[in-house]
């Protein structure tokens, strides 16, 4: 790593993004947010038709039209990144974000009912039926990251099929891939050793397909408190983390962060009860603290592990400063952002020169 200190990464999910990101002084993406691709028109439909299915037939079928999608996406991004690290969440969201609002579609149903039209009712009706069939009482803190990983492995395995193909399309026209790919929401080093070898034989056989060789790694975000505290366990498999400082900060002081910010925040900041908003500047003697914890345990057992953070507060001047000192690699923040976390990085760098 350069002798200058703390690098600043950009928050990327389209190849523009990283442009812009690139052309303000980012030296990397800290964070692709693959499900945001799943959103645009012409793919939610086969996105949903993936979730719905009722067989490994169908969804994988619905997965092997989305793959080519996938890998345009990563190829644009690395083209667009040459010669920088890009890292890429796998799918991370509770798959109800990707189904139609259930209200609305009751709504629909029922019209459809009273009015007595029957064609597609059938299939809204079905529709109707999985939807609330995804229904969770807390999605926050369901099957999304990791879990959705184990319980439905084939979504992972096409994204890093994806990865790989769009890197080594990438390589072999002369542009250098760097993919890190980073499996979110780990609570347990047994998630990971449960995931992380399949994903990784399917990037090797991608290379030996394609006959050709790139640098790449495998990590994790740490964003539940039980991954910070057993950090040494967990970078006993994953090569760098990537700190996702907003649900961490959710996770540690048990705030919902929008019922917080919406209802006694505001106050707590008023009266002194916090310092500042712990969403907007890092918590350091309680979230910072398992920061600290996380990298010196995780460095213990893998000495070169690279960390970073990715959430809001990589581009928070104060939140920058403690990161240096904690000794993060990077901060990665909105491409908007970079300029502002550059100066703060330097700031940092000077302010604790040994």
């Amino acid at each position: 790593w350069p002798t200058r200190g703390l690098q600043v990464w950009a928050n990327a999910d389209y190849p523009k993004d990283a442009q812009r990101a690139r052309s303000y002084g980012a030296v990397g993406i800290g964070l692709c947010r693959t499900e945001h691709m799943f959103f645009e028109p012409t793919r939610l439909p086969i996105v949903q038709r993936m979730i719905l299915a009722k067989s490994d037939d169908v969804q994988k079928a619905a997965l092997d039209q989305l793959l080519p999608y996938q890998r345009a996406d990563f190829d644009g991004l690395f083209t667009a990144m040459d010669g920088y690290p890009v890292i890429i969440r796998l799918i991370d969201p509770p798959l109800h974000e990707f189904m139609p609002d259930e209200e609305k579609l009751l709504e629909e149903v029922i019209t459809m009912r009273v009015k007595g039209e029957t064609k597609g009712l059938a299939e809204k009706e079905s529709l109707l039926e999985a939807i609330r069939g995804l229904h969770e009482s807390n999605p926050m803190m369901g099957l999304r990251g990791v879990r959705l990983s184990v319980e439905m492995p084939l979504i992972v395995e096409m994204q890093v099929r994806a990865i790989f193909e769009a890197a080594a399309d990438c390589t072999l026209r002369g542009v250098h891939a760097k993919p890190e790919v980073m499996i979110p929401l780990t609570g347990h080093v047994n998630e990971l050793k449960w995931i992380q070898p399949r994903l990784e034989r399917i990037a090797k056989a991608v290379m030996d397909e394609k006959k050709v060789q790139f640098p790449y790694k495998f990590g994790t975000m740490i964003e539940i408190p039980r991954a910070a505290v057993t950090a040494a366990e967990i970078a006993g498999v994953a090569e760098f983390f990537s700190f996702g400082t907003n649900d961490l900060t959710q996770m540690t002081f048990g705030y919902s962060r929008d019922d917080a910010e919406r209802n006694f925040l505001v106050k707590y900041v008023e009266e002194g009860i916090l310092p500042k908003n712990p969403f907007q500047t890092l918590d350091q003697e309680g979230v910072g603290k398992l920061m600290k914890m996380a990298v010196d345990d995780g460095r213990s057992q893998r000495v070169d592990l690279e960390v970073g953070i990715c959430g809001e507060h990589g581009g928070d001047p104060a939140s920058i400063e403690f990161c240096h000192r904690v000794g993060n690699n990077y901060v990665s923040c909105s491409p908007f952002r970079v300029p502002v976390a550059r100066l703060a990085a330097a700031q940092a760098a000077i302010k604790n020169r040994k």
